[in-house]
């Protein structure tokens, strides 16, 4: 049997008693001498309104003709109200008639930007709609957690004093590391904060207090997380090789962001070129001449070939293993070897798409049209 939709406009309800207990919360009732009936809740003070109004106007129908507007508009709210409460959205973001819930709370009025069950509602839904909420349940808790859980950046939209607040902060950080941007400046320079949001991001250092790149247990776990983030720490950790060995683990191009003591590591640059062979571009020029580092770097990335020195760039094993990678890395090897007849019969044996690249007079020659 399909549940009656409940109306406060049916002629049965005549005050607040009358209706279902579970929607009484959300009604007073109007006393005799006001024009009786009642209203919801969130019409109250404009009620009070409309008294001060008749005193002042000394006119007995202001009172009377203001609730009458009042309540229409509140039967009005309260079916956009009780349907949105209603609806399980089952991982959608539309009501019926396709609004979305973002655009239902945007456009909304303000009865319901202040409505609590809404808003709780509408946050859980789609978290940005938190900008629209009234001041007070932007300066809720529950509201804010509510949002910050699912996107970490509506941290924007909460008060100040909840930007403030080491729960609400970190629970958005963990979201998203980026959301220290709008924390605090007291929180900005918490730890344990600032910890939370680079585990979650490595580049939200962008965000945090300049001391903090320094810091090395800071820096270690934003490298753990993101290479790059290398790039903010203070010169003495960019010398630090646990620091910088953590970092390339991550993404070898972090070798960029290295001393130049440690981009002449080889152990170092070996690690680096492993996980990322372009990050060949960034090793010393001794390193880059290196025979073993260059066969690691091709190993990984056959175009790498091009950051390696000019004399291996002629080295037929190091083309080799590049063009057997990456077969367009032959664009790379030394003009000698790219009109070396023997050496593309060799090319031709273990990646004979690589020959593609050769020129028209080489291809003839092979005989490959």
């Amino acid at each position: 049997m399909t549940k009656e939709k409940f109306d406060p406009a049916s002629p049965e309800y005549k005050k607040v008693a009358d209706l279902p207990r579970e929607q009484q919360e959300e009604f007073v009732d109007v006393s005799k001498e006001e024009g009786g009936g009642f209203v919801r809740r969130e019409a109250a003070n404009p009620v009070l309104e409309a008294k001060v109004e008749q005193i002042i106007k000394n006119d007995p129908r202001a009172l009377g003709e203001k609730i009458d507007a009042l309540h229409a508009e509140a039967i009005e709210i309260g079916k956009d109200r009780d349907e949105f409460l209603r609806i399980d959205f089952g991982g959608y973001d539309f009501l019926h008639g396709g609004i979305s819930v973002y655009n239902f709370l945007k456009f909304a009025p303000e009865s319901l930007k202040s409505d609590k069950k809404v808003v709780l509602k509408a946050v859980g839904q789609s978290p940005l709609t938190l900008q629209f909420a009234s001041d007070n349940l932007r300066n809720d808790k529950e509201v804010v957690l509510r949002a910050v859980e699912q996107n970490g950046l509506t941290l924007d939209f909460a008060s100040d004093d909840l930007k403030n607040d080491k729960e609400v902060v970190l629970r958005a950080v963990k979201q998203n590391g980026d959301a220290i941007r709008v924390a605090s400046d007291n929180l900005r320079n918490d730890k344990e904060v600032v910890l939370r949001a680079v585990e979650q991001k490595g580049d939200a250092l962008l965000y945090v207090p300049k001391n903090f790149m320094a810091d090395r247990g800071t820096i270690f776990k934003a490298v753990e997380q993101n290479g790059l983030s290398l790039n903010f720490a203070s010169e003495s950790l960019k010398s630090d090789r646990e620091v910088v060995l953590k970092a390339i683990r991550q993404n070898g191009r972090a070798l960029q962001f290295a001393s130049d003591d440690l981009r002449d590591d080889k152990e170092v640059v070996l690690r680096a070129v492993e996980q990322k062979g372009d990050a060949l571009e960034f090793a010393s020029d001794d390193l880059r001449d290196d025979k073993e580092v260059a066969l690691r770097a091709v190993k990984q990335d056959g175009h790498s070939l091009i950051f390696a020195s000019e004399s291996l760039k002629s080295d037929r094993e190091v083309v080799l293993r590049a063009v057997e990678r990456n077969g367009d890395a032959l664009f790379f090897a030394s003009e000698d070897l790219r009109h070396d007849l023997g050496f593309l019969s060799e090319v031709a044996k273990v990646n004979p798409k690589a020959l593609a690249y050769a020129s028209n007079e080489i291809r003839k020659k092979l005989g490959i049209e």
